[in-house]
This record gives C-alpha cells, sequence and structure tokens, in this order.
C-alpha cells in the first residue's frame, strides 16, 4: 500500500518514481498532479489551493488538457508541493539549504517539511471563512450571512463539474459542519432561520452526493436523511423532495423498487408549485428508478413530465442547486433509461448524439453517461463497439475521485469477456485488468 502523506509535499520515494521524475523534466504537471494523487493520496483540490490554481484547471491537467509554462507559476507548484529545484531545471530552492532529509542537486542531503499543510482544504480557506466569522461575530445572525452562505455554496458547488466525491467529500462536509454550528450558535430572525435552514439543508444534499460518489454509501445516506429532516424545518419542500430524489437514486443499486417508491415521494413532497428545473430533475430519477426496475411505461410517462416541465423554465426562479438541469440532461437520461431497459435502437443515437458534443473537462460525467452507451452497444450484438466506448470510459475516469465510472463499467466487461477473442476487445480487457 502507497503511503499517506498530509498536506501538499510529495513525498520522496513517489519523487523517485520513473514515471514520476520523467513528468518533472519534461514540465508536464498535469500527470505530476495525476501522479502526485494516485501515489501519495493528494487530493486535486489540495494542489489547487496550494499552487494558486483553479481546482477545475487542475482537473483538466490531469487530463492531458493544457500545460503550464511560465517560470513563476513552476517555481510556485515546486515550493508548494516540495520538489526539489534540479527535478524541474531550477536553482536549488531556498528551503532545500537548511533542511537535512531530502536531496538537492549535488546530491547532498538537506530536511523537507511541508510548505502547507492542508488536512482537507477546509472551506474556510478556500472562500474565505474570515468573513462569515466576521458576520456572525456577534451571536445574532443577520440577513447578510444567507447571503454570503448562498454564494459559498453555489461556487463550491460547482467544483463537481470537474473534481470527483473523492476530492470533493471533506471540504463540502466542512462546509456543512462550520454552518450547523453558526446555526446552532447564533440568534435570528424567523425568516433568516428558514434561509440558513434551507442552506443547511442544501449543503447537506451536496456532501451527500460526494459521498455517495466517493463511495461512502452509510455517509451519504445519512446525510439525505438529515437534509429531508432540516428542509422540512425550513419549508422547503423543493429541497425536501430533492433530499428523497438523492436517496431514490442511491437505493437502486440495493433496492430497486424501494427505490420507486422513494423516488414517486420526493415528487409528492417537491408538490405542484416546484420550479421547472427542480421537477424536471425529480421526475427524470423518477425515470430511472422505474426503468431499472423494468417498467417502461411509467418510465416513459416520467420521461415525459420532465421534458415538459422544462418548456415552462424561467432563469430568474430557478434555485442555483438545480439550474444544470436541461433538455441534453433528459436526453441523456433518457437514452440511459431506454440503455437499462434493453432497447438499444432507441438508446444508443440519444447517447452518441449528446456526447459527441460532451466537453472531456466533465470528465467523470462523460465516462458514466459513456458506460451505458457502451451497454447499449454490448446489448445490440456489437462488441468491438461496446469495446470501443469502453476503452474512452477508461481514458476518461483515469485519475477522477469517483467509484461510479468503473462500477457501472464492470458489467460491461463481464459481458465482453465472451467476445474476447475479437482484437479489439481483448485489448480493453486487458487494459482494464492493469
Amino acid at each position: 500500500m502507497s503511503q499517506r502523506v498530509s498536506g501538499t509535499a510529495i513525498p520522496r520515494h513517489v519523487l523517485e518514481r520513473e514515471d514520476m521524475r520523467a513528468a518533472l523534466a519534461r514540465h508536464d504537471f498535469g500527470t505530476v498532479f495525476m501522479l502526485a494523487r494516485k501515489w501519495a493520496g493528494i487530493s486535486y483540490s489540495r494542489i489547487a489551493e496550494a499552487c494558486s490554481i483553479k481546482a477545475e484547471r487542475v482537473g483538466a491537467l490531469a487530463r492531458g488538457q493544457g500545460s503550464i509554462a511560465t517560470y513563476e507559476k513552476i517555481s510556485l507548484i515546486a515550493d508548494a508541493m516540495r520538489i526539489p529545484g534540479h527535478m524541474l531545471g531550477l536553482a536549488p530552492r531556498d528551503w532545500e539549504a537548511n533542511q537535512p532529509g531530502a536531496q538537492d542537486a549535488r546530491g547532498e542531503t538537506v530536511n523537507r517539511r511541508d510548505f502547507l499543510r492542508v488536512s482537507a482544504v477546509g472551506a474556510g480557506t478556500l472562500l474565505g471563512a474570515v468573513d462569515v466569522a466576521d458576520l456572525a461575530s456577534g451571536r445574532r445572525l443577520g440577513e447578510e450571512l444567507p447571503k454570503v452562505l448562498a454564494r459559498r455554496t453555489a461556487r463550491l458547488r460547482r467544483l463537481d463539474d470537474v473534481l470527483g466525491g473523492g476530492d470533493t467529500v471533506r471540504l463540502y462536509l466542512s462546509e456543512y459542519e462550520m454552518t450547523k454550528k453558526l446555526v446552532a450558535g447564533g440568534t435570528y430572525t424567523e425568516t433568516v432561520q428558514q434561509r440558513l435552514l434551507a442552506i443547511l439543508a442544501e449543503q447537506a444534499q451536496q456532501a451527500g452526493w460526494a459521498a455517495f460518489d466517493a463511495g461512502d454509501l452509510n455517509l451519504s445516506k445519512r446525510l439525505y436523511g438529515e437534509s429531508h429532516g432540516i428542509a422540512n424545518q425550513a419549508h422547503a419542500p423543493h429541497l425536501a423532495g430533492n433530499a428523497l430524489a438523492f436517496l431514490a437514486y442511491q437505493t437502486v443499486g440495493g433496492d430497486p423498487r424501494e427505490a420507486v417508491a422513494i423516488a414517486e415521494a420526493s415528487c409528492a413532497a417537491a408538490g405542484d408549485e416546484a420550479p421547472a428545473t427542480v421537477t424536471a430533475l425529480l421526475h427524470e430519477r423518477r425515470a430511472w428508478a422505474h426503468a431499472v426496475v423494468g417498467n417502461a411505461r411509467e418510465t416513459d410517462a416520467a420521461l415525459a413530465t420532465a421534458r415538459a416541465a422544462l418548456q415552462g423554465r424561467n432563469a430568474t426562479q430557478e434555485p442555483d442547486w438545480s439550474t444544470w438541469v436541461d433538455d441534453q440532461e433528459v436526453t441523456i437520461m433518457t437514452g440511459r433509461c431506454w440503455a437499462e431497459l434493453g432497447r438499444p435502437l432507441r438508446a444508443v443515437p440519444l447517447l452518441e448524439d449528446v456526447l459527441e458534443g460532451f466537453d472531456d473537462a466533465h470528465a467523470r460525467d462523460k465516462a458514466l453517461y459513456s458506460c451505458w452507451l457502451a451497454d447499449a452497444y454490448a446489448t445490440a450484438g456489437e462488441p468491438e463497439e461496446a469495446a470501443r466506448v469502453a476503452g474512452r470510459v477508461l481514458d476518461l475516469s483515469e485519475g477522477v475521485a469517483s467509484v461510479r465510472p468503473r462500477q457501472r463499467l464492470s458489467p460491461v466487461l463481464q459481458r465482453l469477456r465472451d467476445h474476447a477473442a475479437v482484437p479489439g476487445v481483448r485489448e480493453v480487457l486487458e487494459r482494464a485488468r492493469a
């Protein structure tokens, strides 16, 4: 098992790996970041903060998109991650000179210590907790605090677009716990209380989703339950419904029929006055639960409701947490549902069309959606095409801190083993085993 460290200093044994040395020599920082995460447990979000790089860009670099070439940024990375200067073609760094334990360019021993110790990239250090502390310092929490917390929560949510739950769960959980302490320790008007509780419910869902994506199902289930209770206290039926929808989405993997019941309850909880994107989100998750059970008619009806809801979309009335739901998202879910129902002739055209224009920067989601395309090709008796798409999933999911792409791809690979004699299939099976 590889040694894990806190902070962002790359340990000596990782720096001495041949692949790490080669990446450093050619200034391929995307590979450096990927190897630091793989072999030293340094998450992309911690790298982002320590190196003053946006988390979105760290993830993109790790997938081979873009490069870092300026002296100032290379020097900053060297210092933040404790990379000796000679490994990057730089002069020995100031921190190398006086510390026993590491080697400088002449092979002399110098000490290494963490430049930054960031145990979990706390939300405070990322977004300025001092502002919140100032706003809450008098125990009487005013109307400005919910606005600040809402902005912070929205900004943090954007990380999920490019990073997996393994890189964000502690960050989201830290923000949720901080808000809980503010709510528990302060005094406020009833209006401020409801706004704070709504944000708290939203943060619990955010942390629960990241935990689910990272594979911690017990934590995610607990957080969804807490969010549902808090949303009811806040008189926020849309959030209460979404908490149940999250729970249904997770439950599908264990008890699909129970998931259907929870998904139906989520739509009822949200009510008839839910914003368009919320209605579409809840009904497409209801469609998914029915598809897993095999209820084609109910699936089609739920998808139709989701599509119809989006026709009444009003940008000024949609909550930030559901604004990502659009026609493309419903089309993707439609393709997924038809693949799950064993209807590849319906699923393949939808998924191929959407994925063709889907940005690789959203690697986790593109990998997941591609799994259903591979599955549909396998169902259609096209093992070569299934293998081609499966190979793309392996490419996209490399370095993404999410357990779900490989979990979803596993049954597809199992089906492809019946066609192991086919060259393209054999190659992707060998890659998956490596």
